[in-house]
């Protein structure tokens, strides 16, 4: 590739959801030079609201997203690239990254804002309901599910803490493992005690209408009626090129970082669902301004030792 045609950066962020977004808007304003790497795909496209999010709250990620782009716009040095980010390399100072798109970066730091990836989701019928009437967080989705009847599909720890947690939306629920419920005789004392109904038999199929729930029918014949699930998602991380640059990660596949954002490889850092477990837009956002902080107080620094 003809180097003259590299387009150079302060910053390159690959991942265009709250978390780079509001780097790069963090950054716009420091007068950084900025590419925003993002192929479109976010996890939440197939959610209709976005919660929780003051100032933001009941808007849609689409649009959402473009209201976004549309105020970063205001700050010129942010470029902003609808490709794929498939190969990074280098190191602090001058990373570089090609896409899908036979386009070449150069960056003097690279965030990772690349979130996670839902697994295959295993239950006949859950991906029709996925995002209108099953969800994975109750902080986001609970008060729209409020006083229903409700279907919790986790097992062992997870059904405790569902379990208590989704008892300040509503008290008709009831929990279905998908098999063995991976509990103690002592948590199924609790949950009894609570009327709180288990069911260990595999899930046959999620019956719907036009995306809203009504059963969840179990392999033993069982039909548990039901207006919503909430449900523990199987996740992969959002991207193999932090593992290819040699960033850690920790089993859940999130990136670790320190207060500021920052990885154990210098010059990179990461926010949003890529370096943690809590999923929610305002805290990815908010990762993500502590990124730019962190890159910009590296960035200024170099600058200050240079001179």
């Amino acid at each position: 590739m003809d180097k003259d045609n590299v387009k150079r950066f302060d910053v390159a962020i690959i991942g265009g959801g709250p978390a780079g977004l509001n780097a790069a808007l963090v950054l716009g304003r420091a007068r950084r030079s900025v590419v925003v790497i993002d192929e479109g795909k976010p996890r939440n496209r197939v959610t209709r609201e976005t919660h929780g999010f003051v100032t933001r709250d009941g808007i849609s990620p689409g649009e959402f997203r473009a209201v976004a782009i549309e105020q970063i716009r205001a700050y010129p040095a942010v470029t902003f690239a609808p490709d794929t980010a498939t190969e990074v390399s280098g190191a602090d100072g001058a990373f570089r990254i090609v896409t899908a798109g036979g386009e070449a970066y150069e960056a003097k730091k690279l965030l990772f804002a690349v979130g996670k990836k839902d697994g295959p989701l295993n239950i006949d019928g859950l991906a029709e309901v996925y995002g209108r009437s099953a969800f994975v967080c109750p902080y986001c989705d609970g008060w729209e599910l409020r006083d229903q009847p409700l279907v919790v599909i986790v097992s062992g720890e997870g059904a405790m803490h569902m379990a208590k947690t989704l008892a300040g939306w509503t008290s008709r629920y009831a929990i279905c493992t998908n098999g063995p419920d991976g509990l103690t005789d002592e948590q199924r004392e609790e949950l009894a005690k609570r009327h709180i109904p288990l069911f260990d038999a595999p899930i046959e199929r999620i019956e719907s209408k036009e995306g809203i729930v009504e059963h969840v029918v179990l392999q033993d014949g069982q039909r548990v009626a039901c207006s919503g699930i909430f449900f523990a998602p199987t996740l992969q991380a959002g991207s193999d090129l932090p593992r290819s640059l040699g960033c850690e990660l920790t089993e859940a596949g999130s990136l670790v970082i320190n207060e500021f954002g920052g990885t154990n490889v210098p010059g990179v850092f990461g926010a949003g669902d890529a370096a943690s477990i809590k999923y929610q837009a305002v805290m990815a956002a908010a990762m993500g301004s502590l990124a730019a902080v962190g890159i910009n107080m590296e960035l200024l620094q170099e600058a200050w030792d240079k001179a």
